[in-house]
């Protein structure tokens, strides 16, 4: 009991908790405008100035008047936070204070521009995820917004200006506002109130007006904001309705219901419902299909499938509704959305099927009452009756047909023999003969059934009937006994028949349930196999083959974007033995055998989700292709500033001292033409080097570089990797052992990638510090390490420090245009090795080169050898 208590209390304090912070919550409000300069941040300040006027604290936390004489002079007698200061790209901007307003803890705030993005630095990048901050402390917000930065918009409005807006607020943060209020006006004044130069400076108007503000963009705009603003009070409107419980329709917006069977006449009730809407404004068709509970219906599927394309393209919406009672669930279902009118189909039952019930329309109008209009439209299939479903045989199976025909018709003949032999009664025999007729339903269905029940009452009749052997009855109870067993044969054989069709019917939507959640889970978890997606296809339908061809347009050949399967290859549609078109230039063919119309249906779905797969894979590539290209740019930019920058300052070195050699003027002595002849070869060399990892690069990043894999010792590589080094006795400690094995590498690439890798380390180490490289084995690598005890690398910038143009830290211009690791680690993966930094103990950066030691796995590769002809670090 105590236990239980402890729980209760627990739960209510949870509860008040949930109550303290909703109460505790701000409230949002927003004027929403169609366009710069309607008023909005007008309409916000004389707000706040009836607030104040009502003794409410209210303060300006930020309001931007872009010099705007009018708005500035409704920014007079309230008091504003100062605003924060941030510094970006050299000029100083101001943003809100957020922490500024939080401490001064207003009852209300205005935040002017709430998609606004703030400067970088700033608390939050966006202005609403301020507000944000300000409602959860509780403060009241007021604030403004176009409707163009709405981020469910941003495609239409991009259509209709031709400007696409890059500061958006989410739709969601909008809706969630205590209160939304459209601030209008018309093209025509808006278009005045800028040309008065009462929103843009002058030399502004004329662009604006002839570009953004034109006409017609501001009519566009201002439907948007009408039609969102009107949704948005639709919105409150059904909340109002459910919370109050309000059941009785009020009529404040056309909708439109139109009523469907699934029948041919459904697109012309659409149509009618689309007129009648097109008169009415704001007018909105929902169209229903209802459906039995028992999920087994007659409709056809590819009638609905274009009844509910119709009525999308036609603006509306199509409703899919589980009903036993169809006028029930229909008149429920409208008024539920709050529908004005209903519109059916006349009837098309014939004259006599009405005795059992005045029908759906009849039924509707009746029990609409007052407040729901219904509409019966005739049309071409009046009376023409609904139709039976016919029963299809092959739904049995071939087999089973067979043995039904034989027990129907011959089971009868061999009963009749065998009766003779044996006398029963006549009401023994009766059964006997109906035991046979329910055999030949559950065997064949129902035309054996019926064929079974007709020979089997002429045998009645003339073998076990007096007068036997007659064709004639004398007793009229016995003609009453006949008429009853070949009612009672057809009404079991009908019944068997249709349970037949049904458990056939029901097992198939099973299996085409089971595929399409197949299919909805793959969607789910993210699968995007194309080549696993045609496998189920070719197992689920039993075919030889799958394949989803795609052509550029009409013209263009078709290619497989996948394919699985045996058999000849596909290269057409129409080579296939089933093709399902998927827009206009995709197809998904199959080959095997024909397919009944039936299977389509499941297979139209796996030939969307072969698009929905297909798609990603095309974006990918495209992502991929302009990844690529904005590489090729950055590399292109950086290439051209080494070429401004590092590659003139040797040359100017080179011209200067080649010059002042060419002078006559000075009479140089024999020390200053050595010491100038010595920056000359200085400067080329530098040349040298910077050209040689410029090219380097070049290589790298066209796929040109195909090493030349052959068997060789680190010893006879690394020395010579050390020819560019100055002094290397004194700055390179060599550790390589004689007992390693061979490596498989490209001599001329590792020895360039060793190079870059050792003057790198040379330059960055202190003075007296020699830099080691070492080398060992690891199963069937061999780890290169070059260590040094430099200043080192912090974790997140060892990736960084391998991207082309990068020097870490201060490194001056001078020291070259931060290519050398780039072209070493590019070196290592085209020869199947891998280059990482990791820290050196105690203090440093450690380069480790990893290579595959040479082995029976090697493969020669001949090809074009990459030699190197430099060995610098740039």
């Amino acid at each position: 009991m105590s236990e239980l208590l402890a729980v209760r209390s627990t739960l209510r304090t949870q509860e008040s908790q949930e109550d303290n912070e909703a109460m505790a919550r701000g409230k949002l409000r927003i004027y929403l405008g169609a366009a710069p300069g309607v008023g909005k941040t007008y309409a916000m300040l004389s707000e706040a100035h009836r607030r104040v006027e009502r003794g409410t604290d209210c303060v300006v936390a930020f309001v931007e008047h872009y010099g705007r004489r009018r708005t500035e002079v409704m920014l007079h007698g309230l008091e504003q936070v100062p605003r924060r200061e941030l510094e970006y790209r050299g000029g100083v901007f101001t943003e809100m204070d957020v922490d500024a307003v939080l401490a001064r803890a207003p009852r209300v705030a205005l935040v002017d521009e709430l998609a606004h993005t703030n400067v970088p630095g700033s608390r939050n990048a966006k202005r609403w995820q301020d507000v944000q901050e300000l409602l959860a402390a509780g403060v009241d917000v007021v604030s403004t917004v176009n409707i163009q930065h709405l981020e469910s918009l941003g495609d239409v409005v991009e259509s209709i200006t031709g400007v696409r807006q890059q500061e958006t607020v989410p739709d969601e943060f909008v809706r969630r506002a205590d209160q939304i209020e459209l601030v209008d006006m018309s093209p025509q004044a808006l278009r005045r109130r800028m040309a008065h130069g009462n929103i843009y400076q002058p030399d502004k108007v004329d662009a604006a007006l002839s570009n953004y503000f034109r006409p017609g963009n501001l009519t566009a705009l201002r439907e948007l904001a009408l039609l969102w603003v009107a949704d948005r009070v639709d919105e409150y409107l059904k909340q109002y309705r459910s919370e109050h419980r309000v059941s009785a329709i009020w009529g404040s917006r056309e909708r439109i219901v139109v009523g469907l069977t699934g029948g041919p006449e459904g697109r012309t009730l659409i149509r009618r419902a689309a007129r009648l809407a097109e008169k009415g404004a704001g007018g909105e068709v929902l169209a229903v299909y209802i459906a039995r509970s028992d999920g087994l219906t007659s409709a056809s599927p590819k009638e609905l499938a274009v009844q509910r394309t119709l009525v999308e393209d036609l603006g509306g919406t199509f409703h899919h509704v589980v009903g036993d009672d169809i006028p029930a669930a229909l008149l429920d279902f409208a008024r539920g959305v709050n529908a004005t009118q209903i519109v059916l189909g006349s009837s098309r039952r014939k004259a006599w099927q009405y005795v059992f019930g005045p029908g759906v329309g009849a039924t509707v109008a009746r029990e609409s009452g007052s407040d729901l209009d219904v509409h019966i439209v005739t049309h071409d299939e009046v009376a023409k009756g609904r139709g039976l479903p016919v029963a299809r045989g092959a739904r049995l199976g071939r087999a089973r047909i067979i043995w039904g025909w034989l027990v129907g018709v011959v089971g009868p003949a061999l009963l009749a023999l065998l009766l003779n032999t044996v006398h029963l009664g006549l009401a023994n025999d009766m059964l006997l003969f109906l035991a046979v007729t329910v055999a030949a339903a559950l065997l064949g269905g129902l035309l054996p059934a019926l064929a079974s029940a007709a020979v089997g009452s002429l045998l009645l009749n003339y073998f076990y009937t007096p007068p036997l052997h007659r064709w004639t009855v004398a007793d009229p109870k016995n003609i009453v006994a006949i008429v009853i067993f070949v009612g009672v044969g057809v009404s079991v054989a009908s019944v068997v028949d249709l349970a037949a069709r049904r458990t056939h019917q029901a097992a198939r939507l099973r299996a085409e349930s089971e595929i399409l959640s197949y299919l909805a889970g793959n969607v789910l978890r993210g699968e995007t196999s194309l080549e696993a997606l045609l496998e189920r296809v070719r197992e689920t339908f039993g075919m030889e083959s799958a394949a989803l061809l795609e052509r550029a347009d009409d013209r263009a050949p078709w290619t497989r974007a996948g394919h699985v399967g045996f058999g000849r290859p596909v290269e057409r549609p129409e080579d296939a033995d089933v093709e399902v078109p998927v827009g206009d230039h995709l197809a998904l063919a199959l080959t095997g055998r024909l397919l009944p119309a039936e299977d389509r249906r499941v297979l139209a779905a796996f030939a969307a989700q072969a698009v929905v797969v297909l798609d990603p894979r095309r974006l990918q590539e495209e992502a991929d292709q302009a990844r690529a290209l904005a590489e090729g740019n950055r590399i292109r930019t950086a290439l051209l500033a080494a070429v401004s920058h590092d590659l003139r300052t040797p040359l100017a070195g080179i011209k200067a001292a080649v010059s002042s050699l060419r002078s006559d003027d000075v009479a140089w002595s024999e020390e200053d033409q050595a010491e100038l002849l010595e920056g000359i070869e200085e400067g080329a060399d530098r040349l040298d080097h910077l050209v040689g990892n410029l090219l380097d690069m070049s290589r790298l990043q066209t796929g040109t570089v195909t090493p030349i894999i052959r068997e060789i010792d680190l010893d006879e590589v690394v020395p010579m990797a050390l020819g560019g080094v100055p002094d290397p006795a004194a700055s390179v400690e060599l550790d390589i052992p004689e007992s390693l094995p061979m490596v498989a590498v490209d001599a001329g690439l590792l020895e360039r990638s060793v190079a870059n890798l050792v003057e790198n380390a040379v330059k960055y180490s202190p003075g007296g510090e020699p830099v080691l490289v070492s080398a060992s084995a690891m199963s069937d690598r061999v780890e290169v390490r070059v260590v040094d005890r430099g200043p080192g690398v912090p974790d997140e910038a060892k990736e960084r420090i391998f991207a082309p143009f990068q020097r870490y830290g201060d490194a001056p211009r001078g020291a070259g245009v931060g290519l050398g690791l780039a072209v070493a680690r590019g070196f290592a993966e085209a020869m199947g090795g891998t280059l990482n930094a990791e820290d050196t103990p105690g203090g440093g950066l450690t380069m480790v080169l990893t290579v595959r030691a040479a082995g029976p796995h090697l493969e020669p590769q001949a090809a074009q050898p990459a030699q190197p002809e430099r060995h610098a670090s740039c």
